[in-house]
């Protein structure tokens, strides 16, 4: 194998362990500098709270992140310390779907198109008119699902329950570990982190940057990234770590 160069991890603090150590195992030299801090919303609002009271009357419960799992489950705790039956739980994704799975539950979820999409395909949710749907989710993000789904008749609410910022990180910080740790590849995790590495470049930066290459996990964020001017650009199946690795490699061996 050809000398290694430095692959930079940028998934929020706790969730890199897998993807380093996966990357440490090809021997690729991978660091970690997360692109999106997360952080519990310090007191859900009333509204939010009744979704929470009411969760036993919710025929569907979406959650669209492991994140979502993570902070939403803590919060459900404090209202259900035994989950309520008779709901179908759903998850965007197989590592969301394994941290569900380790609770209890038997969450439906795309097979291939992890994503919002991907979901809307599965039988369940082709006909929800009139059915009350919860999506457990940060605060802000992307609104195809609950379009979608309000579209086909159900009621839908959404519960954020954490929330997602930039990192802080002083002006050129993000440029000198580029340069001096000679980052090859950057995997981005979402369309959001890849934002916030470019608010950590200055405009001179981006232009300097550009050429770097990325992974990233949909062709979404491909094209995010395409209008952001970045050239060297590999999209993965999804945003798993096995999906991001294989990604990687492939990219790699085409080199």
């Amino acid at each position: 194998m050809h000398s290694s160069p430095t692959i930079l991890v940028t998934r929020p603090a706790g969730q890199a362990g897998g993807l380093l150590a996966s990357l440490a195992q090809h021997g690729v030299c991978g660091i970690h500098q997360p692109m999106m801090v997360l952080q519990p919303l310090a007191e859900l609002p009333p509204g939010l709270r009744q979704c929470l009271i009411d969760l036993d009357q919710y025929q569907h419960v979406i959650f669209i992140s492991v994140n979502a799992v993570r902070f939403g489950l803590d919060c459900i705790d404090d209202y259900w310390p035994q989950l309520p039956t008779g709901i179908n739980w759903y998850a965007v994704g197989v590592s969301t779907a394994a941290l569900l799975a380790q609770r209890g539950l038997q969450p439906l979820s795309p097979e291939a198109q992890m994503d919002s999409e991907g979901l809307l395909v599965l039988p369940e949710l082709a006909q929800v008119e009139s059915q009350k749907v919860l999506i457990i989710k940060g605060e802000g993000g992307r609104q195809a699902l609950k379009k979608v789904l309000t579209a086909r008749g159900a009621q839908v609410d959404e519960l954020a329950c954490y929330q997602r910022r930039c990192p802080d990180l002083a002006p050129g910080k993000l440029a000198q570990i580029l340069e001096t740790r000679q980052v090859d590849t950057v995997l981005i995790s979402s369309g959001e982190g890849l934002n916030n590495m470019l608010t950590l470049l200055s405009d001179k930066e981006n232009t300097k940057f550009r050429d770097i290459g990325l992974v990233v996990p949909s062709s979404r964020v491909a094209t995010l990234a395409q209008q952001a001017g970045f050239t060297d650009i590999t999209t993965a199946a999804n945003a798993s770590d096995d999906a991001m690795l294989e990604a990687l490699l492939t990219r790699r061996g085409g080199e």
